[in-house]
């Protein structure tokens, strides 16, 4: 795997790839409303478009991944998945995307919703969010992404809930889980190192041609635990996580 060289963002440059990253977004977000509304929409081709925003985004820095995947890990049909990364940068998003098969969604707080354009443009490609403050609307969306699932659509989940900012796994948050557990998931675990590089938390200071990794581990079914074995499930699929990244 071959990066660019390793160098600060100037002002110019921060600023260009700022644009481009609002551009795309707004670009695949007004395509999936025209979609919606002419009744085109088409979820392998919506996968395209994910895809090829991802892309879009990671050039932009010049960055640069390598996919381990030794346990040939794919996507079975009629097979409820769900992938679990760590998550330490808002690019582990589009690097999942580029580097994981099937037809990926985020399982997300609500709050990014609200977000004018980009929330109905996520609602539109059928993202999921969940209400992390409120019990009855979180089992509701819950029961909608377990839907979803049944469809075909393979949700990504940050056990975590948020970013870490020290890099270190932060506690897991249970309603991933929960789903897994409902809805008979294989889990895919992922550990993704050095996206946090590219852009530190917090910060607009991008850093150019940055190597990232995706290890995609050995999945673990959840359908062969009962709600009882939850922790034991977390525990075992942070285990996991925590060895990949």
């Amino acid at each position: 795997m071959r990066g660019k060289t390793v160098m600060k963002a100037s002002l110019f440059k921060k600023l260009w790839i700022i644009i481009v990253t609002v551009a795309s977004t707004l670009a695949i977000c007004f395509l999936v409303f025209y979609l919606r509304l002419t009744g085109t929409y088409n979820r392998e081709y919506a996968d395209s478009v994910l895809r090829w925003w991802s892309g879009v985004l990671l050039q932009a820095v010049g960055a640069s991944w390598e996919v381990s995947n030794p346990h040939n890990v794919t996507i079975k049909q009629g097979q409820p998945h769900i992938i679990m990364a760590n998550h330490r940068s808002y690019y582990d998003i589009p690097l999942s995307f580029v580097s994981m098969p099937g037809s990926i969604r985020m399982l997300t707080k609500k709050e990014l919703f609200k977000i004018p354009i980009w929330g109905k443009g996520m609602m539109a490609a059928e993202f999921i969010s969940i209400d992390r403050h409120n019990l009855e609307q979180a089992l509701k969306d819950l029961d909608e992404a377990r839907q979803i699932m049944q469809s075909g659509i393979v949700l990504w989940v940050a056990p975590e809930g948020t970013r870490s900012r020290t890099g270190r796994l932060q506690d897991f948050k249970k309603g991933g889980f929960m789903l897994a557990l409902q809805t008979g998931a294989v889990i895919i675990p992922v550990g993704i190192r050095g996206s946090e590089t590219i852009l530190p938390p917090d910060t607009f200071d991008f850093v150019l041609g940055r190597k990232v990794e995706v290890n995609i581990g050995e999945p673990i079914d959840a359908s062969l635990y009962n709600i009882e074995q939850r922790d034991v499930l977390m525990q075992n699929v942070r285990r996991a996580i925590e060895g990949l990244a």
